[in-house]
């Protein structure tokens, strides 16, 4: 029984320590250079008018990813504009889900017509670097002079799977509340979707 104790505290304390890793609030964000869905490698830095950036962490073949799919389109529509873009990331391993490859990702873009960059983060460095563990997982950076500082984390709104009976949008409220100037409430939810595929 000691042994079964142990082990299971042992996993518990792997699993968190795991989950902790990544940024927090307020913490900066480092930029990157990943490839699109366009051939093109993109980077933050590219948009030098952006007020911030929306980084979603998603995917083709999650069902949860599928679902928030076309309010995350309507999302970058209304918001670009105003400052805060979304730049989508697929992390996922296409040999373990080939319905995530890169080629699978350009056919998605364009039957969706997505209106933001979609990038492939193949080694996993981004996503790690990110601490995100789910698809869809939302991250809002701030730009404060040269930094990224992120001011959001988690998910997008309080009904991941019935769009029509959403009734708190966390992520929209965040970034509201920054284009006013203040400081979001609540900065972080718990993100809910896929696990993210990884060898």
């Amino acid at each position: 029984m000691k042994k079964i104790l142990l082990f299971f505290g042992l996993f518990t304390y792997l699993f968190s320590a795991l989950y902790a890793q990544g940024y927090e609030i307020n913490s900066k964000a480092n930029d990157f250079k990943l490839l699109n869905v366009n051939g093109k490698y993109f980077s933050l830095a590219e948009n030098k008018e952006a007020k911030g950036f929306v980084v979603i962490f998603t995917c083709n073949h999650c069902p949860y990813a599928q679902a928030y799919e076309q309010r995350i389109i309507e999302f970058h529509n209304k918001y670009a504009k105003k400052g805060y873009p979304v730049v989508a990331i697929n992390p996922n391993d296409s040999v373990i889900q080939p319905a995530d490859s890169y080629s699978k990702m350009i056919e998605r873009s364009k039957d969706k017509n997505y209106p933001f960059v979609y990038l492939l983060d193949d080694n996993h460095k981004v996503q790690e670097a990110y601490g995100a563990q789910r698809t869809p997982h939302v991250f809002v950076l701030q730009k404060n002079k040269k930094d990224l500082i992120v001011k959001y984390i988690g998910t997008i709104d309080d009904s991941s799977m019935k769009p029509g009976e959403v009734k708190e949008r966390y992520l929209e409220d965040a970034v509201n509340a920054l284009l006013d100037r203040k400081e979001p409430n609540p900065s972080f939810t718990k993100a809910i979707g896929c696990s993210i595929k990884k060898k």
